[in-house]
């Protein structure tokens, strides 16, 4: 099977919508968790035109993506989601990878990100540590462990 990495293009901005949406439910998340967060992890085009945005594709189909940004000197990660039909394949690591060779060409000092709580043994695996907590942008109340990885 065909394996490529790009840049995501204004025209996958549905298809990535959808990947982020099934890539979280994944997690057991219930329904009506899941409508309140429909609207933050829906993936517009101008968030692609806006933002870096790779796309991780087997056989021509978007199976994972990022989507990054470099503020004040720290890589930040808006999105990590991977297809919860090839996860545990090593996409994640594919797409971390990746990641971690934009932030130095980027010249970033860390990356930095709001993790799922159930990514977080993910991102400890590649390197990150818990500094914090950051509310949720779509559940009032709820917050997530922030996390860092110093490079």
């Amino acid at each position: 099977m065909s394996v490529q990495l790009r840049r995501a293009l204004t025209g996958d901005a549905n298809v990535l919508s959808d990947l982020s949406f099934r890539s979280k439910a994944s997690n057991g998340y219930d329904a009506d968790f899941m409508e309140a967060c429909r609207e933050e992890l829906a993936v517009t085009p101008q968030i692609i035109a806006d933002g870096e945005v790779w796309v991780f594709e087997e056989g021509g189909k978007p199976v994972g993506f990022f989507n990054i940004r470099l503020e004040k000197g720290v890589l930040e990660v808006y999105s990590l989601y991977v297809d919860p039909d090839v996860k545990r394949s090593g996409v994640g690591r594919t797409l971390w990878a990746v990641l971690e060779e934009r932030a130095g060409a980027m010249a970033a000092k860390a990356i930095e990100l709001d993790a799922d709580p159930a990514a977080v043994e993910f991102y400890t695996a590649m390197g990150c540590s818990v500094i914090g907590q950051a509310p949720s942008g779509s559940i009032p109340g709820r917050m997530l462990p922030r996390m860092r990885k110093w490079l």
